[in-house]
């Protein structure tokens, strides 16, 4: 266990700042501010011996964090592969939520907003005087592109809350129509060019509107 005197252990996981002073060279006042840090995020737990404060490491706290950032790292990785290999395409609905027509496809990493300035649609729907609900990724469109409100639902007043909630409802139909395009097993995990997944994704249009007017 170790005495007042032995500030290296007090046990096989506990040390106090001497020893880490001493082995990464930082000043004593910077490490114990990073260790009250630790401690107060639950990571340690301190316990005093005379002038001495010991710190030990909770198992049970850094495998869940260990968990965490595994789901991160995944979550990360899966962002990065979309980016690469995945594809913009911007989709237009009528009110009943049936497909009408497709972007050209553009990488993956191209923002919605981009997306839809190269495509022209702001300017087209502005000219024919149609109001479009789209999704946050679309904030800042402007013309006649409708946004939810931006911010922390405990955030929002009621009145945002509710338009909110009745853009959601139209934003459902849109959703449906989504689901559709991803149903087909082709366009899941495309590895070509975009002028190739546009050729693609505008074939699987043209059969899904030949196969609904049957």
């Amino acid at each position: 266990m170790g005495d007042e005197s032995t500030p290296w252990r007090r046990g096989a996981l506990s040390l106090c700042t001497t020893p880490l002073v001493e082995e990464t060279g930082a000043k004593q006042t910077n490490l114990s501010h990073h260790m009250k840090v630790l401690r107060e995020a639950g990571v340690v737990e301190t316990e005093s011996c005379g002038r001495f404060v010991y710190y030990r490491l909770r198992p049970e706290v850094l495998s869940g964090l260990s968990e965490q950032f595994a789901a991160l790292a995944e979550s990360a990785r899966t962002a990065r592969e979309n980016k690469r290999h995945g594809m913009n395409v911007q989709v237009l609905t009528d009110p009943f939520g049936r497909l009408l027509w497709v972007s050209p496809a553009l990488p993956g990493a191209v923002h919605d907003v981009r997306a839809v300035r190269e495509h022209g649609i702001i300017d087209a729907l502005a000219q024919a005087d149609v109001t479009c609900w789209a999704d946050k990724g679309h904030r800042g469109a402007g013309g006649t592109v409708r946004t939810p409100y931006w911010g922390r639902w405990h955030n929002l007043s009621t009145g945002q809350q509710a338009a909110n909630r009745s853009h959601a409802k139209i934003r459902a139909l849109v959703e449906q129509a989504m689901a559709i395009l991803k149903s087909w097993r082709l366009l899941r995990k495309l590895r070509c060019s975009t002028t190739r997944i546009t050729s693609l994704v505008q074939a699987a249009l043209t059969l899904h509107l030949a196969s609904s007017e049957r």
